[in-house]
């Protein structure tokens, strides 16, 4: 039974973390059709940005400044690169393309960067723990629920409350309306990027602390784990992104939970389970679990 909760904790954890990345996929996609494959290395250099700014900015200054500037690198690249292409939102596909060639950039200068080094986060929760019972459980996921949980809701308070939640809203909506109703879509779409940049600094945090043992310069590929996520709940759902974290998350942790169980499956199944997940809920419903059937204009 203990060893059942540990993993329900441990899936909880990653599951909020992973939910922050997996908003970043579905916000990019519903302001410009774009799927984000440069999201990893935009986690990344956030992450890195708090190792080496730590010491002399203390971490919540360090966190700080990692935010806005990883938000601001990923508004940058929408604005200044992506929006410079063809407007016709039938592009959305080779604007993809390009985030590829993004990712490769930026992958290789901050992994030419960290190199072989296992980098600290200077985080306060250090290797702490907390005792539940009969649980023990790091104070750094505890934090990740608590802190995920925070920023998801403010979010979704975006969603609901703000000019640019609604202009947002409208533009996932019908595109061509919004446009003649009078919303600045390269504003609306730069915000998203700039929100989804956010939200990956922050979780890099989360994702290099304790039991990892630091940020290393394969961190980024972390966020692939949140890609099936995003395409679980439907690119185009926020709830949906939120409760395919969750699933996702739990099924890696009860996978490598019970690893000895499930031998049979292979070595290190944990690290596919949220893949045939994916698949498996995909063959029922294509959309994702919270996606919405696309209307064809004929």
């Amino acid at each position: 039974m203990t060893a059942f909760l540990d993993s329900i904790l441990t899936g909880l954890a990653l599951g909020a973390v992973y939910a922050l990345v997996a908003l970043g996929f579905v916000v990019i996609f519903k302001a410009s059709g774009v799927l984000n494959f440069a999201h990893g290395s935009l986690l990344l250099f956030g992450g890195y940005l708090v190792a080496v700014l730590h010491d002399d900015w203390g971490f919540a200054g360090a966190l700080a400044v990692a935010v806005l500037a990883t938000a601001a690198l990923a508004g940058a690249l929408d604005r200044l690169l992506l929006q410079r292409g063809d407007p016709d939102p039938q592009a959305a596909h080779v604007q993809t393309i390009v985030t590829i060639g993004v990712d490769i950039v930026l992958l290789t200068d901050l992994s030419r960067r960290i190199g072989g080094d296992l980098l600290t986060l200077g985080d306060p929760w250090g290797d702490s723990v907390t005792r539940l019972g009969s649980v023990t459980v790091a104070d750094s996921r505890l934090a990740a629920i608590a802190v995920s949980a925070l920023a998801i809701g403010a979010v979704f308070a975006l969603f609901r409350y703000t000019s640019w939640g609604l202009s947002l809203r409208a533009a996932a909506e019908d595109t061509e309306a919004a446009a003649l109703m009078g919303v600045r879509l390269s504003r609306v779409r730069m915000l998203a990027w700039c929100l989804a940049g956010a939200l990956a600094a922050l979780a890099a945090v989360f994702l290099a602390a304790f039991p990892t043992p630091g940020l290393e310069r394969t961190t980024g590929q972390i966020a692939l784990k949140a890609f099936p996520a995003a395409i679980l709940g439907g690119l185009t759902s926020p709830p949906g992104a939120l409760a395919g974290s969750l699933l996702i998350g739990l099924t890696e942790a009860l996978a490598a939970g019970y690893q000895s169980e499930l031998h049979v499956l292979g070595e290190g199944f944990g690290d596919v389970a949220p893949y045939a997940v994916m698949v498996a809920v995909l063959l029922v419903r294509p959309t994702g679990l919270f996606g919405a059937k696309g209307a064809a204009r004929v």
